[in-house]
């Protein structure tokens, strides 16, 4: 008996199937004047596999993709998703050369743009010798348009041609910190993926689900979900608060998704308390981490209906849930907790020796189980430490309290190391944003004689509002002790954010570090 084959699990590509069979007259997507229905789905995406076939294309191979928010850049990666092609997806404001790397590393040979991207294809055909296909998601001079081709193919019902283990897609971690890794994920790992989503998140029925979030990165992991729960996805171009909020009244939008600087935006903005939101259910947040003191506020204004997630590309999405349940807006504490982790996934805390360390005491997240990567692309040894001890070491800093919940201190790249001692600029930053007068901070290290690094505190005041910087040095002062409290305080009218709406430290590090090395780093 094979009991490797008798025990084998099933993949994404069958849940995608299902998903599209079992509601086929029902909206599946929104993008401004286009819908699509559950029917519609399955036949772009039978049409994209039937393109895809016809280019003499074969399992393993790499399709990358650079696009605005769409649904057609969907389609091709659920096509991936079924052939066992590897769908990379960049993000679309990211650097020519960042862009020729990811796709020569790997090793792409079909690519897709949006037609507001073909400048950038045209600068990156030359560098890019690997690539036979060059097609658009619209009409666009130079390239043939991908849709146009497909829709000469006669739809047909969709057929699962992958297993388990089949990579199907190569997320691109950012190149910030040098060169970008490209994370292997198997069909095992999304599926995974999608089903503890379906498990741990507040879904309301029939999800009426918003994404103003690039779906090309972490918000796409919401899209699989929402389809198995018969919901509509609703994608939107880019952020804008009146945006969000008029489509948000418009369709009746149930489960809202966000970067903690897009809940900020909303907050601040005196048009939300004047809008009907009733239809609001869950609003499900992550992808860096939030201030509790803003996620109480968020509470206050939409109601009990917070749900955050926190994973990495390595791990996708799925390490740890704090469900709308555990958001106790009396307890400040456990608002700045990132939850407990999900079922079936192993996280413990581990020291620098691979030993795990009591509760209460900081530890690097490690990680088993069903969702992690098969490994980084082309890269062995980076793969092997990562993997050190048969554990995913996730390189985030953490401590668990006695009932379970894991509060995130920091990325060890970010920890400052000030005197000697370890400063997690986490902590200053949720002690700072308890000021009425603080719309957004960053902490960051930058270079002292004295100190080694010293303590800098980066400020987004709110509207009409700019605290004293003495009075935001005495806050952190009289919570955490002189160790941590900040050497200068800067203000700024906004901080600069990575493609994904995370505050993005490399760049506010670089101003003051220049060609200087961090001992972190």
């Amino acid at each position: 008996m094979n009991h490797n084959l008798l025990y084998s699990g099933g993949t994404l590509g069958e849940l995608i199937i299902a998903a599209l069979n079992r509601f086929p007259e029902s909206t599946a997507f929104i993008c401004e004047d286009r819908q699509y229905t559950y029917r519609a789905v399955s036949e772009r995406i039978s049409r994209a596999i039937q393109l895809l076939k016809s280019l003499g294309l074969k399992k393993g191979d790499t399709i990358v993709q650079v696009s605005r928010n769409l649904p057609e850049q969907w389609f091709v990666m659920a096509a991936c998703y079924l052939l066992g092609y590897k769908s990379v997806t960049l993000q679309a404001m990211g650097s020519n050369e960042d862009h020729a790397f990811t796709v020569n590393d790997g090793e792409a040979v079909v690519a897709v743009f949006d037609s507001y991207f073909s400048a950038k294809a045209r600068d990156l055909k030359p560098l890019c010798p690997t690539v036979q296909h060059w097609f658009s998601h619209g009409d666009t001079d130079g390239m043939e348009n991908f849709w146009t081709l497909a829709s000469a193919f006669e739809a047909a019902p969709l057929v699962n041609e992958t297993g388990p283990e089949d990579i199907i897609r190569l997320g691109y971690t950012g190149g910030t910190t040098g060169r970008p890794k490209g994370v292997i994920l198997s069909s095992r790992s999304m599926l995974f993926q999608a089903l503890l989503a379906l498990l741990e998140k507040d879904w309301p029925q029939k999800p009426v689900f918003l994404c103003p979030a690039p779906i090309s990165h972490g918000a796409g992991a919401n899209i699989i979900p929402t389809l198995s729960r018969g919901g509509t996805f609703i994608v939107l171009p880019g952020f804008n608060v009146d945006r969000v909020l008029d489509t948000i009244v418009e369709h009746r939008v149930s489960v809202l998704y966000g970067v903690p600087t897009m809940l900020y935006a909303l907050l601040d903005s005196p048009r939300t308390r004047q809008t009907d939101l009733s239809s609001l259910k869950s609003i499900m947040y992550g992808a860096s981490p939030t201030s509790p003191t803003r996620i109480r506020e968020a509470i206050e204004v939409f109601g009990p209906i917070l749900c955050q997630t926190y994973g990495q590309t390595e791990a996708p999405s799925s390490i740890t849930v704090l469900r709308q349940c555990d958001h106790d807006p009396n307890d400040l504490q456990r608002l700045s907790s990132c939850g407990m982790a999900y079922p079936g996934i192993q996280v413990t805390l581990l020291d620098e020796h691979c030993k795990p360390v009591p509760d209460g005491e900081v530890g690097e997240v490690c990680v088993r189980g069903p969702i992690v990567m098969s490994g980084y692309w082309k890269q062995p040894e980076l793969t092997a430490e990562a993997f050190k001890g048969d554990w995913l070491h996730t390189g985030d800093l953490a401590y668990r309290d006695a009932k379970g919940f894991y509060y995130i201190v920091d990325r060890k790249k970010d920890m400052i190391i000030s005197g000697g001692f370890n400063v997690y600029p986490k902590e200053i930053e949720d002690i700072l944003a308890t000021h009425p007068g603080v719309s957004a901070v960053a902490i960051i290290g930058v270079p002292d004689d004295k100190w080694g690094e010293a303590v800098k505190a980066i400020i987004v005041p709110r509207k009409g509002m700019r605290p004293y910087p003495e009075e935001l040095v005495s806050l952190v002062r009289d919570k955490k002790g002189p160790v941590y409290a900040p050497k200068s305080v800067e203000y700024v009218d906004s901080l600069p954010q990575t493609p994904v709406g995370k505050p993005d430290k490399a760049a506010l590090r670089k101003k003051y570090w220049g060609g200087k090395s961090r001992a972190v780093n």
